[in-house]
């Protein structure tokens, strides 16, 4: 992970970016103050050799007319915001567009950009509540709503939004748990940017929004937690399968009110278990006499063996010529 002074760097940079294209914006004002000045020259160098007054006072008056204008005319672009201050005081706002101060009495104290910034924040090492060391990688969307305030309230407003949201970041992070910060991600950014309107409001900076994009824990952690997820699937796949169990008794419940009051449809019910059985399972099925009792089965058992004892006993028949010739 990043070191925590990262972001401080890149906002940095980033201001430096926007001064050197603040510059460029200024492009116009650069190359007619070139031009003034570059025809007072003209104008020196054509009227000097003569010793003409009045050459070299219009080549004074170019010259000192092209450092006024150097000094005086302003440009802005559409997001810019000039904080202009008259003999140390704080005169106005200016911009965005072409705009005037004057030389020597006023100047421009500071130019804001207005516009919805991002700024990425790391937190290392920080203990949760449960005692647990981890380190969250977030980003940041805010924006400067008041110039004014945020150059007369604020030395330099980008580092102390840097250093507050790392702060609250930490301390937000010692009032959850592992598990909260885990599964309540937006619910952390959402309370995170209210601490900081708090603290940012009279700065003239709004944070719009906080997002967590990482979460980093030790390597030692990853496998307990990874064993307790498997745990808890475990145990939501056996409530589920509990669950099932218990709707299948129910069930169960509600077809046997059926066969309550009727003592035929029980038995058949219970040939017909019988009979299928039989058939899917084989063509031996042992049966405890009990239940023969009560399907009234045993009776029927012993009618079927009662008939096969009188057949054994009959004997073969022979078949004779006087039964053929009587069949003939």
């Amino acid at each position: 992970m990043p070191s925590i002074s990262e972001p401080l760097v890149q906002l940095h940079r980033e201001h430096k970016e926007r001064e050197l294209y603040r510059i460029q914006v200024k492009a116009p004002i650069i190359v007619s103050t070139a031009l003034i000045l570059i025809g007072a020259v003209l104008v020196f160098a054509f009227w000097a050799p003569h010793a003409r007054v009045p050459g070299i006072t219009v080549g004074i008056c170019l010259a000192l007319a092209g450092i006024l204008w150097a000094l005086a005319a302003q440009l802005l672009a559409e997001w810019d915001r000039a904080v202009v201050l008259r003999l140390g005081h704080y005169r106005t706002i200016k911009g965005p567009g072409f705009f005037m101060i004057i030389p020597l009495f006023d100047s421009v104290m500071r130019i804001v950009d207005t516009r919805i910034r991002t700024t990425t924040f790391y937190s290392e090492s920080t203990i949760t509540k449960d005692t647990v060391p981890v380190g969250i990688d977030a980003i940041a969307f805010w924006h400067v709503w008041d110039a004014k305030k945020a150059v007369l309230e604020v030395e330099r407003y980008y580092d102390a939004i840097v250093l507050a949201v790392q702060t609250a970041l930490r301390d937000i992070i010692g009032t959850h748990t592992l598990a909260e910060i885990l599964s309540e991600r937006d619910k952390i950014g959402a309370t995170l940017r209210k601490v900081l309107e708090a603290k940012t409001e009279a700065w003239g900076i709004t944070v719009n929004s906080i997002e967590i994009r990482d979460i980093t824990i030790p390597e030692e952690l990853k496998d307990a937690l990874s064993k307790q997820a498997q745990a808890e699937r475990e145990r939501q796949s056996r409530n589920i399968l509990g669950e099932a169990e218990k709707e299948i008794a129910q069930k169960f419940v509600e077809a046997s009110q059926g066969y309550k009051d009727n003592p035929i449809a029980i038995q058949l019910r219970a040939m017909n278990i019988l009979y299928e059985g039989l058939r899917m399972g084989g063509s031996l099925m042992l049966v405890p006499s009990s239940i023969l009792d009560t399907m009234n089965l045993g009776s029927l058992a012993a009618f079927g063996a009662q008939s096969q004892q009188k057949h054994a006993a009959a004997g073969p028949r022979h078949i004779g010529p006087t039964d053929i010739a009587g069949g003939a």
